[in-house]
């Protein structure tokens, strides 16, 4: 089965979920509305002739003037990857949890709330976990824009030339 065939079944199945086909693409992508990533993922996992009980990876990615997340998936059945994109705006960057679908989501999703953040609507532990509690933003976004003092330690902040410098408060 192509991705091609994939797709069209999905979208014989769910014919209202506004899927969309990346063909393009190094690797095929599907884009699916945030709205029906839950129903998209259900189906892929559990329709037996699709069967992708895999998760192996789920990134925030920024492009475009927005973000993304995607999602590789892996059936054993099929011995097939396929990606699926959600693609968001920076002031509505919220997705439905796929964390009870795929268990490997829960780490993933955290961190793309970390990094970029994303809001995994009904994630069951929805906190950081790269970067303390009470940190300010999100590195990965272009915008970040890293502090010179956390809780009045100097951060190390990169430098041109490769080298690391840590941040020199005013008038020290």
């Amino acid at each position: 089965m192509t991705v091609e065939d994939i797709f069209a079944k999905l979208t014989s199945l769910l014919p209202d979920s506004g899927l969309e086909l990346l063909s393009n693409a190094p690797e095929a992508i599907i884009v699916v509305p945030r709205d029906t990533i839950r129903e998209v993922s259900l189906t892929l996992r559990d329709d037996t002739d699709f069967g992708f009980q895999s998760m192996t990876c789920l990134t925030g990615i920024e492009r475009g003037g927005g973000l993304e997340v995607a999602y590789s998936l892996f059936s054993n059945k099929l011995k097939k990857h396929i990606n699926l994109k959600v693609k968001v705006s920076y002031e509505d960057a919220n997705i439905p949890t796929v964390a009870d679908i795929w268990r490997t989501a829960d780490w993933h999703e955290r961190e793309a709330f970390d990094m970029f953040g994303f809001t995994f609507v009904g994630h069951p532990d929805h906190r950081r976990m790269l970067c303390p509690d009470d940190w300010e933003g999100h590195p990965l976004r272009k915008d970040y824009q890293p502090p010179l003092f956390f809780h009045d330690i100097p951060v190390t902040v990169n430098v041109p030339g490769g080298t690391a410098s840590p941040a020199v408060r005013p008038g020290a």
